[in-house]
């Protein structure tokens, strides 16, 4: 049986990485984003002899969350792996000055569509024959500690955090497995400005080290490759030599 999996915000970045090693290990692939002519990018890369397909969805919006599932229960009949990847990080700001505009932008993709994706997957790995699936969430080193003008960004990621370990907990009983990806600077259009320069604790701007998001992808799979028996639920990978040990 072809194992299927979705990861949303498959058209760049850590989800397109993680689009292709799934699919370089047999996976079906359906990608959502916003952007169809991303997602295309995605496939045409995948090649011919791979199975990857481009639904274009808005994980903020319900309604379109809702057609992704039905689209993807009628091509394929189940989900084995969801990769909750779609995020933004928003307009760096000191916390008295943070948008009332922004702050719900990065809170309704960043956790919002993490929570109707989660939702709509659990509901379908319930019900599929056979049952159970892995769910693993894009966290982020902000998912442990801040980076200054990140307010949004870093309440978005803690509360991924928490939404996995109660994704964990619930889908216990049902074969459901669920675990986070903790990222440091993996290269993508998001971590372009960590490259360039980012502030830091003591209040200066030093450019960090960043790492190739295949290698995000590598951990990806080896998380979604385990029996539903077993579950990482918390994995860091990261720059050796970014600052996030002794970060503040």
């Amino acid at each position: 049986m072809t194992r299927v999996a979705l990861v949303t915000g498959g058209g760049s970045g850590i989800g397109r990485a993680v689009a292709l090693a799934l699919a370089g290990e047999g996976y079906a692939v359906a990608i959502c984003g916003r952007r169809l002519e991303a997602l295309q990018a995605t496939v045409d890369e995948a090649g011919s002899d791979a199975e990857v397909t481009a639904i274009p969805a808005d994980v903020r919006n319900p309604a379109s969350v809702a057609d992704l599932f039905v689209e993807v229960e009628e091509a394929y009949g189940r989900l084995d792996v969801l990769f909750n990847n779609a995020g933004v990080s928003g307009t760096p700001a000191s916390l008295e000055e943070v948008e009332l505009a922004d702050w719900e932008q990065v809170l309704a993709t960043n956790v919002t569509g993490v929570f109707l994706c989660t939702q709509h997957a659990v509901r379908l790995m319930k019900r599929q024959r056979p049952a159970g699936g892995r769910i693993v969430n894009n966290g982020s080193l902000s998912a442990h500690v801040p980076r200054p003008l990140m307010a949004p960004y870093t309440a978005a990621k803690h509360a991924v955090t928490g939404l996995t370990k109660a994704t964990a907990l619930e889908g216990r009983p049902f074969g459901i497995a669920c675990g986070q990806i903790d990222v440091g600077n993996a290269e993508s259009q998001l971590s372009a400005v960590v490259m360039r320069g980012m502030v830091q604790a003591d209040g200066t701007t030093q450019p960090e080290p960043s790492i190739d998001a295949e290698l995000v992808a590598r951990g990806v799979v080896y998380m979604a490759s385990l029996p539903l028996d077993a579950n990482v639920l918390s994995l860091t990978v990261m720059a050796t030599r970014m600052p996030y040990v002794g970060r503040g």
